[in-house]
């Protein structure tokens, strides 16, 4: 018995019967024979974490464009909390914590520059649409490089997961493992809360402008928030698994009330608010400028978003392209590209001559 068959069968014996066995996964497009040490979805945490799309996820927007100090989020922070938040969860409800951490870590690889406005930008200026869970799964299956192959080759459970861990609403597709739904509930708790300590740290909110009917049933400090949402989502969703073959993971209603109420208020006072909207109109005018540009000049682009051009159109291409680039290198492009500079030589440099007085 290899080492994986040992982890798979600890699987079966330990885990919850309705959590996801590695043994019983449905696989990876492109069979691969399977690893003497690690299960498949360690096998895709691994990939993922070692992607060039997951490192530049550091210099990619949460929510502020380039703030100044050390302490904002940014979508890699944002991952990390995701995924420390999910994996209690998992622990809480016993399910397959390798699949939690190779979901929780690939769900944003897609997250364009400049947060939800490069996303929005780029959906206005595609002729289809773009999501960006969507193109999570794009950059996962297609953009990033594996073995020489285009994409990770990731298990079909991992997809699903990151697919489906975008939006907020009742009615909409969720992931059909139990894992992937928690990735998704903890992206909610993650960004909603940490959303509001680095809005407070910029000086755009205060504790007391934020609705006491919320803060009263989730607590006042971060901390508190986040404790009382992960804790009530594992006891709710215990309820649900003792009764029913299909549960769903997520918290209490009075709990999903409260935690509703902060997101809305959120939109309404920060993500749309002046400071925001201000930067996003600035993010959205780069992006704009960068897709003409290179829809004019696609040789400029890097050799493989070249192919995708020559293998699927253009403008699939030139998305892949700006979609994967981090905030500061799409500055730096924009000023390379569209800021005048002077391209007379300094004589004075040159010859060491003074300037005339």
């Amino acid at each position: 018995m290899t080492i994986r068959e040992e982890i798979e069968a600890r699987e079966i014996a330990a885990l919850n019967p309705q959590a996801t066995l590695a043994s019983k996964s449905k696989g990876r497009q492109v069979r691969e024979e399977a690893d003497l040490i690690r299960t498949c979805f360690m096998i895709d945490r691994d990939r993922v974490v070692h992607s060039k799309s997951f490192r530049r996820l550091k210099h990619k927007t949460q929510v502020f464009v380039a703030p100044p100090g050390d302490h904002y989020r940014t979508r890699l922070t944002h991952t990390l909390e995701v995924n420390q938040i999910a994996k209690t969860i998992g622990a809480g409800l016993n399910l397959n914590l390798d699949l939690i951490e190779a979901i929780a870590l690939a769900h944003d690889v897609g997250h364009t520059p400049f947060a939800h406005a490069g996303e929005q930008i780029l959906d206005e200026l595609t002729s289809g649409h773009f999501r960006h869970n969507e193109n999570s799964i794009r950059v996962l299956t297609r953009v990033e490089q594996h073995r020489v192959r285009s994409g990770l080759n990731l298990s079909a459970e991992v997809l699903d997961g990151v697919l489906h861990h975008s939006g907020y609403g009742k009615g909409e597709q969720r992931a059909y493992t139990l894992e992937g739904q928690v990735i998704r509930i903890s992206d909610k708790i993650a960004y909603v809360q940490h959303d509001i300590d680095d809005s407070i740290r910029a000086g755009l909110l205060t504790l007391e402008q934020i609705p006491r009917e919320f803060l009263d049933i989730l607590g006042d400090t971060h901390s508190q928030r986040i404790t009382t949402l992960v804790t009530d989502t594992i006891y709710h969703t215990r309820q649900l698994m003792a009764v029913s073959s299909v549960p769903m993971v997520e918290p209490g209603p009075e709990i999903e009330r409260a935690l509703w109420g902060l997101r809305e208020f959120m939109f309404e006072n920060i993500y749309r608010g002046s400071v925001c909207q201000a930067e996003r109109t600035r993010a959205m005018f780069i992006i704009e400028h960068l897709f003409d540009y290179y829809k004019k000049f696609p040789d400029k682009m890097s050799p493989v978003y070249q192919q995708i051009a020559a293998e699927e159109g253009l403008e699939r291409a030139v998305v892949d392209y700006i979609s994967g680039m981090s905030d500061a290198y799409c500055v730096t492009l924009f000023k390379d590209i569209f800021i005048p500079k002077s391209l007379v030589p300094d004589a004075g440099r040159i010859f060491g001559a003074s300037e005339d007085v």
